[in-house]
């Protein structure tokens, strides 16, 4: 008897085979013909197998009968061909055991559809549902993706501090770390005194692993951190959340252009695994989803087109001659609006672009000046259906000009004497870029809210499980 997963007994392959699986059932439904038919999914891919439990069964009038959806079985039986259109295979059960019931009158996530917000109020059940298995099947390929990619180019994956004292962004929209009981806050001169709290001193959730990420790129050559990243920035929207997951390699020796070569591989590979393994879970999307019903040639698009480069000049340059009306007015050194991107890629140029050489004064103190002083070497990478994915620059590797960015941004470099140290010793031109795995979930997927592409949601007033 060989214990195998329903994705492995929904193959024609399997037909024959004497088999035991395990999982929940979605639905029961009995014939006249004196068997019923179960419908049985373990998480392992979209469609369920059917499973024909005869009636000859010890336990059918007492067990068989009565599986409510939701309930987990244990069935041992053969896998058969199916004569049943639009399945493979079906399993002849010769035993089914019931692991534990779900109530009926309380379960629930009966056969019948769930809006999304009702969902996220039950973020513990919902994984069961089609959409957000999906979700989460998509999710750990990308990751699967993300890690192989690295791997095979020679980078070396570092963990960065989740705790740290540095603001890596400069806005301040940090979440405190802290021990103090704040009903009774130790002080000194009138001010709470952080010298007693754990650390000695003020320490955040961190916002980015960059800063300590081109630590280890300014000796490894090529790294890339994956891991949680927090903004306190009190953002209710469909594409905010307060914790999310980033990927972020950081390269010594990389200049713009090796930055934006890499990210555009980079993305081409997550879409091109995706819809290699994910087939089903994609075809879903599409089928399923509002408004997505050209998803495929949505990820096409991005996999065969080279990605437009295009300076931030010249974006506003097209946007202002585009004779649209904007809600958010374009203008040079405002900052670029998602109705502005969205525009720059799915109506004017039709295919992923890359925007470089933004205004100095949008952009964060470590990325390198260019020569005119008015601008900086950073990079976004738009995308149709989703606007920015990718946000990344060449860093500034002159000392002196690094001190004197962090000043006008109101920075005192005397809190980042580590980070200024690559700069004294033995400084390169090194380069890096942010991914976020929700945003790119989101843009595989078609899903319409940022909630619903990460297992529990943590945004403004909300931080349950």
């Amino acid at each position: 008897m060989d214990k195998i997963s329903v994705s492995d007994a929904r193959r024609a392959e399997a037909v024959g085979r004497h088999v035991r699986l395990q999982g929940w059932v979605r639905t029961r439904r009995d014939s006249k013909g004196g068997f019923s038919f179960i419908e049985l999914n373990d998480g392992s891919c979209q469609g369920n197998v059917q499973v024909v439990a005869p009636g000859e069964l010890a336990n059918y009038e007492s067990v068989v009968k009565h599986l409510h959806t939701g309930a987990s079985v244990r069935i041992d039986g053969e896998v058969k061909a199916s004569p049943a259109k639009g399945q493979a295979t079906e399993v002849l059960a010769a035993s089914v055991e019931l692991i534990g019931d779900a109530d009926v009158n309380t379960y629930p996530l009966q056969k019948k559809g769930h809006s999304f917000e009702f969902l996220r109020g039950i973020a513990h059940l919902r994984p069961r549902t089609n959409t957000l298995g999906a979700v989460a099947r998509v999710r750990h390929q990308v990751s699967i993706s993300i890690h192989q990619f690295f791997h095979e180019r020679g980078f070396y994956y570092v963990h960065t501090p989740v705790i740290t004292a540095s603001d890596c962004e400069g806005a301040g929209a940090m979440f405190r770390v802290s021990t103090i009981d704040p009903e009774a806050p130790p002080k000194a001169e009138g001010k709470v005194d952080y010298k007693q709290d754990f650390f000695g001193k003020p320490a955040y959730l961190t916002v980015s692993g960059q800063l300590q990420g081109e630590a280890f790129a300014c000796a490894l050559g090529k790294i890339y951190t994956f891991g949680p990243t927090f903004r306190a920035e009190n953002s209710n929207t469909p594409r905010h959340l307060a914790e999310f997951w980033m990927i972020e390699p950081e390269m010594a020796f990389y200049d713009l252009t090796d930055n934006m070569d890499l990210a555009e591989a980079f993305l081409k590979r997550i879409i091109s695994d995706a819809m290699t393994y994910c087939l089903e879970d994609l075809k879903f999307f599409a089928e399923k989803l509002e408004n997505n019903k050209g998803l495929f040639e949505k990820l096409e698009n991005v996999l065969n087109n080279g990605f437009k480069r295009v300076s931030y000049t010249e974006g506003v340059d097209i946007l202002l001659k585009s004779g649209k009306t904007w809600e958010y007015p374009v203008a040079w050194g405002v900052d670029l609006q998602s109705e502005h991107e969205r525009y720059l890629a799915e109506q004017h140029f039709k295919c992923p672009v890359i925007l470089y050489d933004y205004p100095r004064t949008l952009k964060p103190f470590y990325m390198k000046v260019n020569d005119d002083g008015k601008t900086v070497r950073a990079m976004d990478v738009l995308v149709p259906g989703v606007g920015e994915i990718i946000g990344g620059s060449q860093r500034e590797e002159r000392l002196d000009v690094l001190e004197s960015r962090m000043r006008e941004q109101g920075l005192p470099p005397e809190g980042y004497e580590w980070y200024l140290d690559l700069r004294r010793y033995g400084t390169v031109p090194h380069s890096g870029f942010g991914l976020g795995l929700e945003r790119t979930i989101l843009f595989l997927s078609g899903m319409a809210n940022i909630r619903d592409v990460i297992p529990f949601p943590r945004t403004p007033g909300n931080a349950e499980y």
